[in-house]
């Protein structure tokens, strides 16, 4: 039996851009805060430059899923981002929204980050899972015990020298239970505790160096995480 119910998602975030900047990061340069979403078959059914945009996609059975963004200009440069994620989750629907849910206020931060200290910059992506290993309960922690951040809290600077990775010299921007932000001078690593929502622990590396690898960046991090959940 399938569990089709719509969901809804509102958040709020003020940003330390202007409106035009805001749009050309939820729009063009996407892969420098989340993931790259030009693969995606949507349809602008609003595309206001710079103010209000609604992405759709539509599938059988009334499946849709739907992205609202409206930003409104705020004094002294800055953008106010009101969001709404809806559609149809089909199957595991308290699992799903509550991961959704936690996802967007990471993301919506680290947009916030981008947007702060690296707007515009070329960006190398890189998408790295964890072993299935690290879906118990506590993959998350492991993760955090093993890159020395178990203790430390937002706004906290951080030294780390991790095997077969090598050194990271930044802060802590983004702590909780599920998610885990360190931002470096030319980088963000962003880690998932995807383990809380039936999934394996996973990371995002957003490398604004210019000599960024996503290959040796892939091998590297997948390495440390085959010792952390070996």
């Amino acid at each position: 039996m399938t569990d089709n119910r719509e969901f809804e998602i509102v958040a709020d975030t003020d940003l330390p851009a202007t409106p035009e900047r805001v749009w050309q990061a939820v729009t063009k340069d996407t892969p420098a805060w989340m993931f790259p979403t030009d693969q995606w078959p949507d349809v602008k059914t609003v595309e206001e430059y710079p103010s209000h945009l609604v992405s759709r996609m539509d599938g059988p059975d009334g499946w849709f899923n739907q992205l609202e963004r409206v930003v409104e200009p705020l004094n002294g440069g800055r953008a106010k981002l009101h969001y709404v994620h809806s559609g149809i989750f089909a199957d595991n629907w308290d699992q799903q929204y509550d991961g959704a849910s936690k996802h967007t206020a990471f993301y919506l931060h680290t947009l916030g980050q981008y947007l702060q200290y690296f707007d515009g910059q070329a960006v190398v992506f890189t998408d790295i899972q964890a072993p299935a290993a690290s879906q118990t309960p506590d993959g998350f922690v492991q993760l955090k015990k093993a890159l020395g951040v178990d203790s430390a809290a937002q706004g906290d600077a951080v030294q780390l020298e991790l095997d077969g990775v090598g050194r990271l010299s930044g802060e802590v921007d983004f702590s909780n239970e599920h998610f885990l932000g360190l931002r470096t001078a030319d980088a963000m690593y962003r880690f998932f505790g995807r383990n809380s929502f039936g999934a394996p622990v996973g990371m995002t590396v957003h490398d604004f160096s210019g000599s960024g690898d996503s290959e040796a960046a892939a091998t590297a991090w997948s390495g440390f995480f085959e010792k952390v959940y070996a």
